[in-house]
């Protein structure tokens, strides 16, 4: 399989149950973290149905099967007069990694931020996941001099 076998599209209120299922994985795999379910899935099911919140993108094999997603945030950048486009929730199945299941995620992405007037696209990635940071440094993606920091409150 290569990429011209998969299509993005936008995230459906039917995709809701593989996303939530995709971020459990990818929290679990990228930080050993056990996500509460109930919460998730109201959180996935409210960005699907409010684009102001999130905006999800899967990546859909021949099959019809989803194999891939990420998420859209917006930042306002007064420095930039523009948005800057925050990319989250990101996840390919196992079966699909390294088959340009996210390069074609990103520049569908990409592309669309573009065409919509964005200032960038902006990510987070874990410290030791050098595979991770491999792929975005290869799609162009570079280093930033900021730290993100956070004070997360129990809910």
């Amino acid at each position: 399989m290569n990429d011209t076998t998969i299509e993005i599209r936008p995230g459906r209120a039917d995709d809701a149950a593989t996303i939530a299922e995709f971020n459990v994985r990818m929290a679990q795999e990228t930080e050993g973290r056990t996500l509460d379910r109930a919460i998730l899935d109201t959180g996935v099911r409210a960005a699907l149905a409010d684009a102001s919140k999130a905006r999800y993108f899967v990546a859909e094999a021949g099959d019809g099967h989803v194999v891939g997603q990420l998420m859209i945030t917006l930042e306002w950048s007064d420095w930039r007069n523009g948005e800057i486009w925050w990319i989250q929730s990101v996840y390919v199945h196992a079966d699909y990694r390294g088959r340009g299941v996210f390069r074609k995620l990103y520049r569908h992405v990409a592309e669309l931020a573009k065409q919509q007037g964005a200032a960038g696209l902006r990510l987070y990635v874990e410290r030791e996941n050098a595979a991770a940071q491999t792929t975005y440094a290869q799609l162009g993606m570079t280093m930033t001099h900021y730290l993100v920091m956070e004070e997360m409150f129990d809910r």
